[in-house]
């Protein structure tokens, strides 16, 4: 016999499958108005909520706009105590900075992995459990990115103000709690393709060398499964190669300041 909350359950499934049926799958987003968000409240909203807005707009970057021939190194997800220190290693032996995307909850759990080997690096927030901000309400946004800072402020004592949303997804319930909280997006204009070229890190490093441009933000991880080793064996080959091409590697909020003072002149 089924109780209340199977019966519910049954009638949503079977409903489910006669609108598949009726609507073609395509169209379901459209019947229950999933592709409707609300234009007050929800993960899409923006505009309505002035009183939330402190600042003219939010800066979202995929590239930095300079003739200067520099390039940033990103990486995202960590810190984690299998690729973490192998990255770090490499940043340390080639004298390169860059900036790390972290998330909170990993933070948390591998702070030691990290501590006293971040000063020439830049910190960024990359929420706190790689949540996808393009599906969450301000409120549920806000709880991820400042729950994430004040990790970073726990362990670093240092100023955040730089946000990589997981997956590049924005919504603009991310934009709102951008604002507030004082935060430019960085999104990336090349990113590393480690499954085409798996077990090849000097054809990685080679396709990274001949398509970067002056102003590139590069995505690259030190958190995740053995394909990410790819990248790490070819990160001195990428160094070495970039500044062969005359490249200086810096930190994202060093291009944009650089690139500041160069329109500014």
């Amino acid at each position: 016999m089924l109780n209340r909350r199977d019966f519910l359950r049954t009638a949503l499934v079977g409903a489910a499958g006669v609108a598949v049926g009726a609507a073609g799958m395509k169209e379901i987003p459209h019947l229950f108005g999933w592709d409707r968000p609300p234009v007050a409240g929800g993960y899409a909203a923006a505009a309505d909520v002035l009183d939330a807005v402190h600042h003219p707009g939010v800066a979202v970057r995929y590239y930095v706009e300079t003739t200067e021939p520099v390039v940033a190194f990103t990486f995202d997800d960590g810190p984690a105590p299998h690729w973490t220190p192998q990255v770090l290693d490499v940043l340390d032996e080639a004298d390169v900075p860059a900036t790390f995307f972290m998330v909170g909850s990993n933070l948390a759990k591998n702070a030691d992995v990290v501590r006293g080997r971040m000063d020439r690096h830049e910190i960024g927030n990359h929420t706190w459990e790689h949540d996808d901000l393009a599906t969450l309400d301000l409120a549920g946004v806000t709880e991820s990115l400042k729950r994430t800072e004040d990790e970073i402020h726990k362990q670093f004592h240092r100023p955040v103000t730089l946000l990589r949303p997981p997956f590049g997804h924005i919504g603009g319930s991310t934009m709102l709690a951008a604002d507030s909280m004082g935060y430019d997006v960085v999104l990336w204009s090349k990113a590393m393709r480690e499954l085409m070229f798996k077990g090849d890190p000097e054809g990685q490093a080679r396709d990274i060398i001949d398509s970067v441009r002056p102003g590139s933000i590069l995505l690259a991880h030190d958190e995740g499964d053995e394909r990410r080793l790819v990248t790490i064996r070819g990160l001195s080959m990428m160094f070495e190669g970039l500044r062969a091409r005359g490249f200086r590697m810096v930190t994202v909020s060093e291009m944009i300041a650089g690139a500041k003072k160069q329109s500014a002149s």
